[in-house]
């Protein structure tokens, strides 16, 4: 995923000159995670800047910058470290266009690593993807595959809308098959990573790939779940999901957040909005422990859904259980 996300920025600096990166270490360390490795190189310290340790600052330089007609990619080392700069975010980049009648557009990117990574502590550790997808104004994206993560993020770049991109932490490592060939897909489609008929897994992000390893399981007892991953949570393609619960009767929402507000709140209330007659049992839903991450290795798997979570979910929706 990692080597997806520099070639499309790589690709997309190529073919319009607006378009730059600034964040924390993105230049002569190649970015904390290596994604925009050899970029300084590529295309000067001009269009890849090293920025200080000032979230707040650089965001804020990035949203005056698209204003006049640039293309900033704004890097957070960790999307925790957006909580600094979320008043340039939501009261700034999400509200100019509306507020200035339509004569700035902010064509712009924030993004960077997401959700939590391995014993790096509860405050690094956060899934912060409800706070933005909250926002009118801002467009949210979160891929969980390497192809996904470049075409989103080209496309992302030609938005000329602030684009929050949320980047799994753990996913950078992981491989899949891209094309050489360029290709973009739009922002506000969702897709199904997996076909079935007896219950919806709808995730994202990581947990689309939890959700995968637990369709195998049950996979194993005749269950054949089917795997949503809307890959964009706003805008958010509900059709997707919608179509899918009505051919299954059954919904299962996973997510790495907390569970009070968390986004799969507003996806069970729009499939029991729209597929009320057609569940066959009450939507169920898996998320982290409503309690700040810990730092034990294993009491940070405990706090977090794994397979066997969304197993239990899924027996409990087919009354299994």
């Amino acid at each position: 995923m990692r080597e997806a996300l520099n070639q499309a920025m790589r690709e997309e600096m190529e073919r319009d000159p607006n378009v730059f990166i600034m964040g924390e270490e993105v230049g002569h360390y190649n970015g904390a995670y290596k994604v925009t490795q050899g970029l300084l190189q590529r295309f000067s310290e001009r269009r890849v800047v090293d920025a200080p340790i000032a979230e707040m600052g650089f965001a804020g330089v990035g949203v005056g910058a698209a204003m006049v007609g640039l293309r900033p990619i704004i890097e957070f080392m960790t999307f925790n470290f957006s909580l600094v700069a979320i008043d340039q975010i939501i009261n700034n980049a999400a509200k100019i266009f509306q507020m200035s009648g339509g004569q700035y557009n902010i064509p712009m990117v924030f993004r960077g690593p997401s959700g939590p990574a391995v014993q790096v502590g509860s405050q690094h550790s956060q899934a912060l993807e409800s706070f933005y997808a909250h926002v009118p104004g801002l467009k949210v994206v979160m891929p969980s595959t390497a192809y996904d993560a470049k075409g989103l993020l080209k496309t992302s770049i030609r938005d000329d809308n602030p684009v929050v991109f949320m980047e799994g932490e753990t996913l950078y490592g992981m491989t899949g098959e891209v094309p050489e060939e360029e290709y973009t897909i739009p922002l506000g489609v969702g897709d199904v990573k997996r076909e079935g008929t007896h219950v919806t897994l709808v995730a994202w992000s990581r947990m689309v790939h939890t959700c995968l390893d637990a369709a195998k399981v049950l996979a194993k007892e005749d269950i054949e779940c089917e795997v949503v991953d809307p890959r964009t949570l706003r805008p958010l393609d509900h059709g997707v999901i919608t179509e899918s619960v009505k051919k299954t009767g059954r919904c299962v929402i996973v997510e790495v957040g907390w569970p009070v507000a968390g986004f799969g709140a507003e996806i069970a209330y729009r499939v029991q909005r729209d597929c009320l007659d057609y569940l066959d049992a009450p939507i169920e839903r898996v998320c982290s422990d409503d309690v700040p991450m810990p730092y034990a290795k294993n009491l940070e798997d405990e706090v977090q859904p794994q397979v066997k979570d969304v197993v239990a979910a899924v027996r409990r929706a087919l009354y299994l259980d």
